[in-house]
């Protein structure tokens, strides 16, 4: 997990002691109207579109929705480590598609080809565990509290402290792509809404 080229977080080996299930794209527009039952706060409309414009505290409100629903404790957001273990599939490269920058437009929407806003999901090639969007589209939401050099978490438990900084993980449409090497690590104010900012679900195996 990270690196030793230009990030705040070093190359170092992480064990994720609990499997989980993590979403094959970002949520949608369509699935947040369905467990919301209104609004879509989103800059680019489109049912198949990632919801984005949502801070990380009303992801925590729709995620306790979801469990409500499902009878469940669940689902959650991903830590850092998951993300990361799940967007690489077993690769050490800078990108998830390996080194070579030109392959970037077979798996990720970023500022060169996006035509500056958001696209439906699903429509770029898998990483090798067949999940979509892992880099490009929008930027994800993640678990953790931000720290410039933090000390891995056990992830058998998700962070619950309220923290003014929350961790964004991966490019989005509106980056370039530098930004969307695996171990880039953005934050932003926990209230924050952008139109480059979504996320995706993980599911704990009960």
């Amino acid at each position: 997990m990270g690196s030793n080229s230009n990030d705040s977080m070093p190359a170092r080996e992480v064990h994720i002691r609990k499997d989980f299930y993590l979403s094959k794209h970002e949520v949608t527009q369509a699935q947040w109207k369905a467990l919301q039952g209104k609004g879509n706060p989103s800059a680019f409309k489109g049912e198949r579109k990632p919801i984005t414009n949502i801070s990380w505290e009303e992801v925590q409100r729709f995620i306790e929705v979801l469990n409500r629903e499902e009878r469940t404790t669940a689902y959650r957001l991903p830590t850092e480590a998951e993300w990361e273990y799940a967007a690489r599939a077993g690769t050490q490269s800078e990108y998830l598609f390996g080194n070579d920058t030109k392959n970037i437009v077979f798996h990720a929407w970023y500022n060169f080809n996006s035509a500056g806003c958001t696209q439906p999901v699903g429509m770029k090639k898998t990483n090798a565990f067949g999940l979509h969007d892992m880099q490009g589209n929008v930027s994800e939401w993640v678990q953790d509290m931000y720290e410039e050099n933090p000390v891995p978490l056990n992830t058998t438990a998700a962070p619950t402290d309220t923290t003014r900084y929350r961790v964004v993980r991966g490019c989005s449409w509106r980056h370039d792509v530098t930004i969307c090497r695996s171990a880039q690590r953005l934050y932003f104010d926990a209230n924050e809404r952008h139109s480059f900012i979504g996320f995706r679900l993980l599911r704990e195996i009960e």
